[in-house]
């Protein structure tokens, strides 16, 4: 429980913060993701494939300096709280989830970002980004702290992800059939705008690895690996992998289909190894804050989501 002395978050702060991430994640692509982009280019042979990537370090130059979305299909905004154990909230977690609902239809007007939320049946649009479960919020939890984070994402809707039920016996080698068979089915013909970071998960149930999947590719930093050594070394595995298919960025030939490659694991059934394959575009849209009771809010660009206990495996 909050201690006597912590101050509840105000509502209204957490609404400006949710407009101002925002705003910040469809101009300003990460560095991590800039630079990665860069450095293809640089070492990229393939002469058409060059020039894309090129285009691609332009185009991230042009939206900071006139202060514009980087990419004309701004995705759909959602979020990713990380809740602090000892925080409080003025108005608790629905005055949270109204605040970053405001803040979304907020920087859709004045950003401006795109509406692309429409009901999937009679494709009725509030123009504001917001309706049925629009934006999500997804939860986690970081003991001993009194702050929250939150970081927006605009993420793409629509191609570059897919689902197996593979089998223990199936092993890595299963793992690295799946990895080919789904980037050539979408990066041979650009479907998943590449270069992509390719997030996987392996283990749970299958919503909790496709969810875990779509954060490894959202929500960690280029170059980062998994702490599990095994892991991380499948990691780099995958990544030699999608460098040696001649896939090159939005279907051409070349080297710079796969940004990076990111891992992430639950424990599973024991008769099986479910796995999800997602893949983030190179208009890698995402910022975060962290808001302090006082009333301080600190914006960075990693969030930082894989904290030592997001992984824990033990009973504590």
């Amino acid at each position: 429980m909050p201690t006597m002395e912590t101050h509840a978050i105000s509502s209204e702060l957490i609404r400006e913060v949710a407009f101002e991430l925002n705003r910040r994640a469809a101009i300003g692509i990460p560095k991590d993701v800039g630079d990665s982009i860069a450095d293809m280019a640089e070492r990229e042979t393939q002469k058409l494939s060059k020039f894309v990537l090129l285009e691609i370090v332009n185009n991230y130059k042009v939206a900071v300096d006139e202060q514009r979305p980087m990419c004309a299909d701004t995705g759909l905004p959602r979020f990713y709280a990380k809740i602090g154990n000892d925080a409080a909230i003025e108005g608790g977690f629905v005055a949270l989830e109204r605040s970053v609902r405001q803040g979304t239809a907020d920087a859709t007007e004045r950003v401006p970002l795109r509406p692309n939320r429409v009901h999937p049946i009679t494709r009725h649009d509030y123009n504001n980004n917001v309706g049925i479960h629009a934006p999500t919020v997804d939860y986690s939890w970081e003991p001993d702290v009194d702050w929250i984070e939150l970081t927006s994402f605009h993420k793409g809707g629509l191609f570059g992800g897919d689902y197996r039920m593979l089998f223990p016996t199936d092993g890595i080698d299963g793992i690295k059939r799946f990895f080919l068979d789904v980037i050539s089915e979408f990066f041979k013909r650009g479907l998943s705008c590449q270069p992509a970071i390719v997030g996987i998960g392996i283990g749970g149930t299958k919503d909790t690895c496709v969810r875990l999947a779509k954060e490894a590719a959202c929500l960690r930093v280029v170059g980062d690996r998994n702490p599990d050594p095994e892991i991380g070394k499948l990691e780099e595995d995958l990544n030699d992998l999608g460098r040696r298919t001649s896939l090159g960025p939005m279907g051409f030939k070349g080297e710079g289909a796969v940004m990076d490659t990111h891992i992430e694991v639950a424990y599973t059934h024991t008769g099986g190894m479910p796995i999800s394959i997602h893949h983030q575009c190179f208009a890698l849209r995402r910022a975060t804050a962290r808001i302090h009771p006082d009333g301080r809010v600190e914006y960075r660009e990693n969030p930082l989501w894989f904290t030592d206990y997001y992984r824990r495996d033990s009973v504590a």
